[in-house]
């Protein structure tokens, strides 16, 4: 059937990020260990907490002072946290237009939360003059937003049910396999990215002339 949707992962696939900044910012803190609490693969409670809209920032922030045992600042765990955060090439702006203007009905799905978000939202501002993600997207839905994060099936189902989706007629792209393959379980055309994504639509026009 042809492909009318297409679901965006946000970190690593639209937003440029590199989870190794933030563990090397907690070391440089004192936390040794931060790499076993929390990577793209795996994370603590706490982080799950966060980015499902549980907790608040501050106790976030409260947890982990918890969970490292160091008195940590605010601000220095926000700059820590923010750390993997990096760029938004023009080169994806001017491919979510093309998509667009292709007739693709567009939607992001992320695990963020909302220190994440402050962050990458200014930057996009400061960088591009960009208001935020939303506007190149039909929905966006993220997290903490929605209370539900992936790989839960349940999740991508949601995300089907509230945009009114057929998963047939959809992809999604994420870089984290463990996502991929629960959007499958939910019936969506789904592909683990493992390089950039202008990249991968370059192949797939490639292969469709």
């Amino acid at each position: 059937m042809e492909v009318k949707n297409i679901i965006f992962d946000l970190g690593g696939v639209i937003l440029n990020i590199d989870y190794n900044l933030t563990v090397d910012a907690f070391k440089n803190l004192g936390v040794s260990n931060f790499d076993a609490l929390y990577s793209q693969a795996k994370q603590s409670e706490l982080f799950d907490l966060m980015e499902t809209g549980k907790i608040s920032n501050n106790e976030f922030r409260k947890g982990i002072r918890t969970l490292v045992n160091i008195d940590l600042t605010d601000q220095q765990i926000d700059d820590a946290w923010n750390a993997m955060l990096l760029d938004l090439p023009k080169s994806r702006i001017e491919l979510l237009e093309k998509l667009k203007n292709e007739g693709y009905r567009l939607f992001l799905l992320s695990n963020t939360n909302k220190i994440h978000y402050n962050a990458y939202t200014k930057n996009l501002n400061e960088e591009h003059k960009i208001v935020g993600l939303e506007q190149f997207f039909e929905k966006s839905f993220f997290s903490h937003q929605i209370n539900r994060r992936k790989p839960a099936t349940e999740t991508f189902q949601y995300v089907l049910d509230e945009a009114n989706l057929s998963g047939v007629e959809t992809i999604f792209i994420d870089d984290s396999i463990q996502h991929v393959l629960g959007a499958r379980e939910a019936g969506i055309n789904s592909f683990h990215l493992e390089g950039d994504v202008e990249t991968f639509f370059n192949k797939i026009n490639s292969s469709e002339s």
